[in-house]
C-alpha cells in the first residue's frame, strides 16, 4: 500500500513544485518537531514559523511529535497524504523515522532534516543543524579548563536513539577519553533529555557514590537543571555543564548555579532549515547535503553571545 501510495503521489508533488511561476509559488509545508514538553523544541518551531511568516506564501503545517515515533511517523504519513510541497522535521529517533521519511522521499517530498538526523535516507534533501560533536567536544575542553589536573565526571546522557545524544556524548568523549588516566567517568546513564529524570538519575547516583562527583556533564540543560537541583538538595556545589542555551539555563549561569551551558543557535537551525527548502522548491536551488553551525560553551564570562538572552527575565 506504501508503495502504491508512493507512485501515485510522486508524479503530483513533482508536478505541484513546478507549477507555475516558482518565485510566486504558494506553498505548504509541514514541521515536525520531536516534543513540545521541551522547550527547546518550543523555540525551534517559533523559529521555523517566523521564518516561513517572513518568507511569505507559505502554509505551515505544524506538528509535534508527543516524544512518540508512532504519533511522528503518523504526522509524516499525513503530511504525504495531504499533499505537501516539503518537510521539515527534527527525528525522535534517528532510526526509526526512517520508514516514513523515505516514504515521504519516495512520493517525491523534499524532506530537511533538523538538529537531529535520521539514518538510512539517501534521498533527504539537506540536514542542516549543531555539530553536536563538536558541542559535546566543547564540554569535554571546559572540564579539562575547569580542572587541569583531572577530574571525576558523572555525565547524563540523552535519549538512546537520537542523534544529538549520540553525537554528544561521543565529543565528551573525544576529548578526555585520550587523557582517560585523569578524567575518570564515575558514572554514565541516560537521563532521556528530561528534568525530573535528570533530578532522580543524579540522587540516585550521588547516593551510590562514596564521595560526591568533581562535575557533571548533561546533554542537555533540562537535565542539567535537574541534576543543580538534586545537587543543590544535598547541599553540594558541583560545577554543571548543560547543552542548549535555554533562557532559564543562561539565567542560572548568569546567577552562579550552572558552570556553562553549549549554545548550539536553534533560531540559525530553524531560518536555514525554512530558507534551504523554499530556496529549492522556489528556486531550484540545490544545497549542500550538510549545513552545520558549530556551538559554543557559553559561562558568565561570555554570556552576551547567547541567541536567547534577550529572553532572560
Amino acid at each position: 500500500m506504501k508503495k502504491r501510495l508512493a507512485k501515485i503521489l510522486a508524479p503530483l508533488a513533482a508536478a505541484t513544485m513546478f507549477a507555475g511561476g516558482v518565485h510566486a509559488q504558494d506553498l505548504t509545508i509541514a514541521s515536525s518537531i520531536p516534543s513540545l514538553g521541551f522547550p527547546f523544541f518550543v523555540h525551534m518551531q517559533k523559529e521555523i514559523r517566523t521564518q516561513a511568516e517572513s518568507l511569505g506564501g507559505i502554509t505551515l503545517i505544524e506538528t509535534d511529535g508527543q516524544n512518540s515515533t508512532p504519533k511522528q511517523t503518523a504526522d509524516v504519513e499525513a503530511a504525504i497524504v495531504q499533499g505537501v510541497n516539503g518537510i521539515i522535521i527534527s527525528p525522535l529517533d534517528a532510526v526509526a523515522m526512517a520508514p516514513a521519511l523515505q516514504q515521504a522521499v519516495d512520493a517525491g517530498i523534499p524532506v530537511v532534516t533538523i538538529d537531529r538526523r535520521v539514518e538510512g535516507v539517501p534521498g533527504i534533501l539537506a540536514h542542516v543543524g549543531a555539530d553536536n560533536v563538536l558541542g559535546g567536544e566543547a564540554q569535554g575542553r571546559l572540564i579539562v579548563e575547569l580542572f587541569p589536573d583531572g577530574a571525576r565526571i558523572v555525565n547524563l546522557q540523552g535519549q538512546p536513539g537520537a542523534s544529538p545524544a549520540i553525537d554528544r556524548n561521543a565529543g565528551v568523549h573525544n576529548v578526555l577519553d585520550s587523557m582517560a588516566d585523569k578524567y575518570v567517568f564515575v558514572a554514565e546513564q541516560t537521563a532521556n533529555f528530561g528534568r525530573e529524570e535528570g533530578a532522580s538519575v543524579t540522587e540516585a547516583i550521588l547516593a551510590g557514590l562514596a564521595e560526591p562527583p568533581d562535575v557533571i556533564v548533561a546533554a542537555n540543560d533540562d537535565m542539567a537543571l535537574g541534576a543543580l537541583q538534586a545537587t543543590q538538595d544535598r547541599g553540594l556545589s558541583i560545577p554543571i555543564i548543560g547543552f542548549d542555551a535555554l533562557p532559564e539555563a543562561l539565567a542560572s549561569v548568569r546567577d552562579g548555579g550552572l558552570a556553562a551551558t553549549i549554545e548550539q543557535l536553534p533560531g540559525g537551525q530553524s531560518r536555514g532549515a525554512v530558507d534551504t527548502l523554499v530556496q529549492y522548491l522556489r528556486d531550484g536551488v540545490q544545497p549542500e547535503p550538510l549545513i552545520l553551525l558549530t556551538p559554543i560553551a557559553i559561562t558568565a564570562d561570555n554570556i552576551n553571545d547567547a541567541e536567547r538572552l534577550g529572553e532572560l527575565q
